[in-house]
């Protein structure tokens, strides 16, 4: 790396964004086909909040290094950011195709996918992914979700499990809320208040495990369960209409015990 090249780096990694695309372009001045040097810039400009300037540092980086990834994964992520979920997805499909045994990339396609409601166009990207890396937890993740969308509850409590199977994974309170309801529209109600009570264990101030377990043992017919629940969700800072609403709901419960 040459002097000018670790100049601007350092105020990069400061922060110093205008400053550092000067001496960028310093460094164009004599290295005019570097791609990293306009990927960085791209970054920089983004960070500045120029999206004309950005978008042409990592157009321009991918044309000199089609095998760059990470300028399709910055130049996505600017589409994205600015709403342009089609560009986002076409960056990500021709990145897709001149590295193919990236998977980085494969993964945030899919992601994107699911934020574009493509279900079907994600899972093959998910289990792409699966296929070169089977130990990846976090892809199991986003195809659990993606199956809970579809209505597939099944498959999504599998891709969950294989999730919570990796003893190096913390477990989080997302991950216990999304299976237990992805078992809840099972109708497998015992587990569903399982993971819900995992997920409070995880973390006590996850508030929406405490209105979802009240409900699941109210169903059950564990009234005092139900109570319990209902209370502790009150403790929380909700709006006064949902306050009002729980109240009603538990004097409800009382009047049956």
């Amino acid at each position: 790396m040459s002097e000018k090249t670790e100049k601007a780096m350092s105020l990069f990694k400061e922060g110093k964004y205008k400053e550092c695309i000067d001496a960028f372009s310093s460094v164009l001045e004599t290295e005019p086909d570097n791609a990293n040097v306009y990927n960085n810039m791209g970054v920089a400009y983004s960070n500045t909040g120029d999206f004309e300037h950005s978008e042409n540092c990592f157009v321009r980086a991918i044309e000199l290094d089609p095998e760059l990834a990470q300028a399709y994964i910055n130049l996505s992520d600017l589409y994205y950011k600015n709403g342009d979920i089609a560009s986002a997805v076409g960056t990500l499909q021709r990145g897709s195709y001149e590295l193919q045994d990236n998977l980085a990339i494969a993964h945030l396609l899919a992601r994107v996918y699911i934020e574009d409601q493509r279900w079907d166009d994600a899972i093959v990207e998910l289990e792409r992914v699966l296929d070169g890396e089977p130990d990846n937890y976090d892809a199991y993740y986003d195809l659990g979700h993606v199956y809970f969308e579809l209505g597939d509850y099944e498959t999504a409590i599998d891709n969950f499990e294989n999730v919570l199977a990796y003893e190096d994974n913390q477990n989080t309170e997302l991950l216990y809320f999304a299976l237990a309801q992805a078992y809840e529209a099972n109708n497998q109600i015992d587990k569903a208040i399982s993971n819900y009570l995992k997920a409070i264990a995880v973390n006590d101030k996850f508030l929406l495990a405490y209105k979802k377990v009240g409900i699941l043992f109210l169903a059950r017919g564990d009234y005092d369960d139900a109570i319990e629940y209902f209370e502790n969700y009150l403790d929380f800072d909700i709006p006064q209409e949902e306050k009002d609403s729980v109240n009603k709901l538990i004097e409800r419960v009382k009047s049956k015990i």
